[in-house]
């Protein structure tokens, strides 16, 4: 089975001018085929896909959105393509760690997916843009019928484990600063963007870290010109440079993002 990386790298390209499809047909479905912005749904063999289209629903996921508290029925499923969103364990009903980040390689509601009908967590959008969404109980219908969808969701439900674990672990031994370059870098992997939108109170949670404490980390990497921010708004300047400041975390959560 092929990985959402190969697919992604072998999606249909647009036809050349100099391309005639009437003489070439597999030219003409190539170039007629719309890209896919999930990852995990282009990793589905083609019937499967297609079987699954007319029950997604295409959806603008806005900036701040919840789309899951954690212990609500969870009612849709949803593919992210150019957004973003955060995945929080909340303790005491007002504090949140970032546990999770989910892009266009995945999906939000796995856990649905595997067997329980409520939300673990708390799925904040962090970036707006566009998604796929399934209702829950039709997108658990379809698992059951495809062996191939059954494949992908497990493959992806084990990635986001180790993400999980790794994120627990770098939150525990790592310093502010290196965390906040790792975490800078997933945004700008899974968004495919140097600029967007993370305020210091907003990485704040995702780091369990105060303000004043990303405030900090964030001076010192603009400081050494890798990044420069003003009021919420990020930007990414020197890239190779801030994946040298990033934790060995880095490494690990990248090997599981799509690269162009």
């Amino acid at each position: 089975m092929a990985t959402p990386q190969a697919v992604a790298r072998d999606l249909p390209k647009p036809r050349s001018p100099r391309e005639n499809p009437r003489e070439n047909p597999m030219v003409m479905g190539m170039a007629d085929r719309p890209p896919i912005a999930n990852a995990l749904l282009a990793a589905l063999p083609r019937p499967d896909y297609q079987r699954l289209l007319p029950k997604l629903e295409p959806v603008r996921l806005a900036f701040g959105e919840v789309l899951h508290e954690p212990g609500d029925e969870v009612r849709h499923v949803y593919f992210p393509g150019d957004s973003l969103v955060s995945l929080l364990t909340v303790i005491d009903r007002r504090l949140a760690l970032e546990v999770g980040l989910i892009g266009r390689e995945g999906m939000v509601g796995s856990a649905f997916a595997m067997g329980t009908g409520q939300s673990p967590v708390r799925a904040l959008v962090q970036g707006a843009g566009n998604a796929m969404r399934i209702e829950a109980a039709i997108f658990r219908k379809e698992l059951r019928h495809s062996v191939s969808l059954q494949r992908e969701m497990h493959l992806y439900h084990n990635t986001l484990m180790i993400q999980f674990a790794q994120t627990a672990a770098c939150n525990r031994f790592h310093v502010v600063a290196a965390r906040l370059a790792r975490r800078l870098l997933m945004t700008r992997d899974r968004l495919s963007s140097d600029h967007f939108r993370l305020t210091h109170e907003f990485l704040g949670h995702m780091l369990g870290v105060r303000r004043v404490g990303v405030t900090k980390a964030a001076h010192a990497l603009k400081k050494r010109k890798l990044i420069d921010y003003s009021r919420g708004n990020i930007a990414i300047l020197n890239g190779r440079g801030l994946e040298s400041a990033a934790c060995s975390c880095y490494e690990i959560f990248k090997d599981r993002t799509i690269k162009e």
